[in-house]
């Protein structure tokens, strides 16, 4: 599928969409996936840790600011049901396209529960790149619809002889 120079060869068809951080690599899992995936993994990982991190400081400055514990409750819980609404949101992105309305809709949900979506990203990257399953899927109903229209018939049905 690819030739020496390690580029895809899609002249003979639809071209692969390529993910973030992988290029075109999804499709043979060739050119450095496997360390692609192994880094993606590691590095949403780290950039989840340092956003808890974060966070920790946050919940420390209400702590000295002494707001309550009600306050404190309160913004814990935003932050674990955000977080949580978010990997489900990213998550279930992986599989389908998220429609675009709802997506602008929970910009600000998913900004506020960025760890929920750090998580889901590392999580997807353990198994593959994320986001392949359904490029793969979009990639191979491509192929094989222009492999259809490809086919050449064998002439002219009408003038095909009847047997008797």
């Amino acid at each position: 599928m690819s030739d020496e120079n390690g580029t895809l060869d899609t002249s003979a068809g639809p071209r692969p969409e390529p993910l973030r951080f992988f290029g075109t690599t999804w499709v043979d899992h060739t050119h450095g996936y496997t360390a692609r995936r192994l880094g993606v993994a590691v590095g949403s990982l780290v950039a989840a840790a340092a956003a808890c991190l974060v966070l920790r400081f946050a919940y420390e400055g209400l702590a000295l600011a002494d707001t309550g514990s009600f306050v404190t409750v309160l913004v814990v819980a935003m932050f674990a049901i955000c977080s949580a609404l978010a990997f489900r949101h990213t998550w279930d992105s992986f599989g389908k396209r998220p429609d675009p309305e709802r997506h602008a809709n929970l910009r600000g949900l998913l900004a506020i529960g960025f760890v929920g979506s750090l998580l889901a990203y590392f999580f997807r990257s353990l198994s593959e790149a994320p986001g392949e399953k359904l490029h793969r899927a979009e990639y191979e109903e491509a192929l094989d619809r222009h492999r259809r229209r490809s086919t050449k018939r064998s002439g002219n049905p009408t003038k095909k002889k009847r047997r008797s």
